[in-house]
């Protein structure tokens, strides 16, 4: 696995800290592609049944990550994959609302800048479709109008928008969806969001190859699929009729063996236990519902690579796809939340259809879910599937809330490669990244505010080695679950718990704690816990 040559000169040269932009060498355009909600093991290339062509084309062309973390939910994964910072840095510890505290306003603060601001004075042009989810401010709801954009996305470095502020929601009737800083009131009959976010990017990439070629674009691509509701397309979710009759047990065991049949785990990968909370397939009571539940959930993702098999073809038609950047990841581990009626006190829905059908709230088995009047989730013992071999979640900081899939494609800067690149690596390193290989430069001022340095490092210079450490520690705090990654250790704690230690060379899935056999192990990665949870602004 290497740096293609066209890229080692630059890369040595900016080790320097010169210049190596000739007239002749145009930076890589960027498009930075995000799901919502997925698991580590959904797609197929990292042992998923899914159909995921679009996405495995990139990772068998490219190159993909075996230990890449999220933030563990939406908002700080988002703010810290935007700005190199630890999302508390950013203001975003926890979600979008304000606890009184500067790290965890619930908006991204002035002491970062995004890609996008920092690309954008590069000399790029800086495009986004999708969901933002990074501010506290949700302008327009329900057709009313808010007068503040504060950190919309044209006001933090993009030339242009569509998506939806907000961060869930419905997939055909979206509220808080936008087109710049103006609202969108009428959809077409067949509007889906998913293919909507898609087709938006692919008509920003047509303009820009027809008015701004010469100029480098980023384009950040960012999924609300697969996030509940389980809203897809019926003939996306007749795909899938039949596909998982096996059940969750069985499913589970196919995606590991595939997975160590890949080279992305050993042979000696222990498959965690189900939770506790599922039953055994034979024995769930409510197969229709369940089947139905995780046929709709493929459909999303199902979509959502359909979309991304036209930007791909969009950039192959337009003559850009060799020197295009294209990243993949997830947000946070698959959600094993279950909505029920009482969520629609803080849901962002529509009362009614647009064809004015009552929306039904909550995993109400009498109801399969999929079409545009339900909202509902799929639920455990599917996220469990999801996060195949690991343990726990969304929201927790266990290796099943931040392991993601992570895929780097660019035929003209990094040769493709079936070996897995293991180093551990984090989204504060995708801003670092970026600036590298676009000979980007990073602000000490912005905007007349300070800014703090980054804390990510480009993964560029570590794709030729064949590395399983990293020299720093990495560090996880969200809700009370709280982390730390220091070489092959990882120190973490559920809320409320006991810490718990684990090798990761050794026990990737978590499933023999030595923190009873290692105490100055748990004391030494606790006290570098506590120095970076006090210097970034953590909250106990």
């Amino acid at each position: 696995m290497k740096i293609t040559n066209g890229f080692i000169g630059a890369v040595s040269i900016a080790a320097l800290g010169l210049s190596s932009c000739t007239p002749e060498e145009k930076p890589p355009n960027i498009i930075l592609i995000m799901a919502d909600d997925m698991g580590f093991s959904d797609i197929g290339s990292y042992g998923g049944e899914i159909n995921t062509p679009s996405l495995d084309f990139l990772a068998d062309n490219g190159i993909k990550f075996s230990q890449f973390y999220n933030g563990a939910r939406s908002c700080p994964t988002r703010a810290s994959l935007l700005t190199g910072l630890y999302a508390h840095q950013t203001g975003m510890g926890g979600m979008t609302h304000d606890s009184g505290h500067d790290s965890y306003r619930g908006d991204i603060n002035y002491n970062c800048v995004t890609i996008a601001e920092a690309l954008r004075n590069s000399g790029y042009r800086t495009y986004m479709s999708g969901k933002w989810h990074l501010t506290k401010h949700e302008g327009y709801w329900s057709g009313s109008e808010y007068t503040s954009l504060h950190n919309w996305p044209l006001q933090r470095g993009f030339d242009r928008f569509f998506g939806t502020i907000i961060g869930a929601g419905s997939f055909f009737d979206p509220i808080t969806l936008v087109k710049g800083n103006e609202p969108v009131k009428d959809l077409p009959d067949e509007f889906y969001y998913t293919d909507a976010i898609n087709d938006h990017a692919v008509d920003f990439i047509l303009d820009h190859a027809r008015s701004e070629k010469d100029k480098p674009f980023f384009a950040y691509v960012s999924h609300v699929a697969p996030h509940w509701p389980l809203h897809a397309l019926e003939e996306d979710i007749d795909k899938y009729s039949g596909h998982y009759d096996k059940g969750w047990d069985q499913i589970r065991d196919e995606r590991l063996n595939r997975m160590i049949s890949s080279g992305l785990f050993d042979g000696n990968t222990i498959l965690t236990p189900r939770d506790e909370r599922v039953p055994a397939w034979e024995d769930e009571e409510h197969k229709e519902w369940m089947l139905r539940a995780m046929e709709v959930y493929a459909a999303q993702i199902d979509n959502m690579d359909q979309g991304i098999g036209r930007i791909i073809e969009t950039l192959r038609e337009t003559d850009m796809l060799d020197n295009t950047l294209i990243v993949f990841l997830s947000d946070n581990g698959g959600c094993a939340e279950i909505l029920s009626e009482g969520w629609g006190d803080h849901l962002f829905f529509p009362d009614r259809t647009r064809d004015g059908r009552q929306v039904q709230i909550g995993n109400d088995t009498d109801i399969l879910p999929g079409g545009e009047e339900t909202y509902q989730s799929y639920g455990i013992g599917w996220a469990n599937v999801s996060n195949t071999p690991f343990y726990l979640y969304k929201h927790f900081i266990h290796e099943g809330g931040v392991a993601s899939p992570f895929i780097m494609y660019w035929p003209d800067g990094i040769e493709a490669s079936t070996e897995w690149v293991r180093y551990p690596s984090h989204i504060i390193d995708i801003m670092p990244t970026f600036l590298e290989v676009s000979k980007g430069s990073y602000p000490e001022r912005f905007n007349d505010h300070d800014i703090l340095p980054l804390e990510g490092r480009s993964l560029i210079r570590y794709i030729e080695e064949d590395r399983t450490d990293r020299e720093d520690a990495i560090f996880w705090e969200h809700g009370g679950n709280r982390a730390v990654r220091d070489g092959k250790w990882k120190l973490v704690q559920r809320r409320g718990g006991d810490w718990e230690l684990y090798d990761m060379l050794a026990d990737r899935t978590e499933t023999n704690d030595l923190s009873g056999l290692m105490p100055d192990k748990v004391a030494e990665l606790e006290h570098k816990y506590q120095q970076w949870a006090d210097r970034v602004g953590v909250l106990p």
